[in-house]
């Protein structure tokens, strides 16, 4: 295929994102971000004092997922558990000011909402609080989650889970939906925590980061000489699409009929790599969702991770951002 023709596949496959809507099922969060500059010590602690001059919030976690299928101009329902307290209310707050269907998010008195606070100084990460309550979602919980995607599943085009280990992703609750996925010809796009690896068996795609592609293979030490081979023993194990994202050295995937191919960065800086996974999955499945081949979709999505880490903090991608790039690319 010509560069100009393959460009061209491209943009039209992004232009078909507006007609698609995708579940979120994750562990939902809070970002926080405080502001400030910083001109001295502390006469009380070796520490610096922040002079505080703005607070900002933002979606985390699975949200931020969610946050980036909306920037996209997509229809997104937020699917996961949140407290009885205040964050939750400024978490909806913030998901509903992006048109983010939060209908699908259960509320359990017995769960705190998950904040992340982030503390910045001259545009540099000094310090982070996280507020969070460890442990897996109850039964009840489990099923009023897999009602609402029972219910949704016809209207929807595909279903991501993205997994923070934080207690919403189970193995019941995953077998159940990729099952159903299987079933409504759906597709299922997973971004995974190594202690989970088993739970993810027949999904559509999977796609760890290398760090996680490692654990996930059971080998300690990172070298480029094992990328193959873990790709290859990750696809056969899990019986999915395997697409390992690798930072400034781009994306590798391995697909079912054997194709492997590599993917270069398209990243121009890099200021902060937060969320630039979750830009990265939302984006692989919008596009999967809208007709692009693997290798397509992993392209397409390259380009909004690299537009990604050149923002500070929890940030999303827009159309015109992923046009420009892949025109420029």
């Amino acid at each position: 295929m010509k560069m100009g023709g393959k460009m061209n596949n491209l943009i039209r496959v992004i232009e078909q994102f507006k007609n698609k809507k995708i579940i979120v099922l994750g562990d939902v969060m809070l970002d926080k971000y405080i502001w400030g500059s910083v001109s001295r010590i502390s006469p009380e602690a070796p520490v610096q004092v922040v002079n505080v001059i703005k607070e900002s919030y933002t979606p985390g976690g699975a949200a931020n997922v969610a946050n980036n299928i909306a920037a996209l101009n997509a229809k997104s329902f937020m699917i996961g558990v949140v407290g009885k307290d205040s964050t939750k209310n400024k978490l909806i707050d913030e998901l509903k000011k992006r048109s983010i269907d939060v209908s699908g998010l259960i509320e359990d008195g017995n769960e705190r909402t998950i904040q992340k606070v982030r503390v910045f100084g001259r545009n540099q990460q000094l310090l982070r609080f996280d507020y969070e309550k460890k442990g897996y979602v109850d039964v009840k919980t489990e099923n009023d989650i897999l009602d609402f995607i029972y219910k949704k599943i016809d209207e929807i085009d595909a279903i991501i889970i993205s997994d923070y280990a934080k207690g919403v992703i189970t193995k019941n609750l995953v077998e159940k939906v990729i099952g159903l996925c299987k079933e409504k010809n759906k597709i299922i796009v997973v971004d995974p925590k190594p202690k989970h690896k088993e739970f993810y068996k027949n999904a559509t795609l999977i796609s760890p980061n290398h760090k996680e592609a490692y654990e996930m293979a059971g080998i300690e030490e990172e070298s480029d000489a094992n990328a193959e081979k873990i790709g290859k023993e990750l696809l056969k194990e899990l019986d999915s699409n395997v697409l390992i994202t690798k930072g400034e050295k781009g994306m590798s995937l391995f697909e079912k009929d054997g194709k492997i191919t590599s993917i270069p960065t398209f990243a121009k800086e890099v200021y902060d790599i937060v969320g630039a996974g979750d830009t990265s999955v939302a984006t692989l499945t919008l596009a999967l969702a809208s007709g692009a081949s693997f290798e397509e979709a992993a392209i397409i999505a390259n380009h909004a991770a690299g537009i990604t880490v050149g923002k500070i903090g929890t940030s999303t991608v827009s159309i015109e951002e992923l046009k420009k790039s892949i025109e420029n690319g």
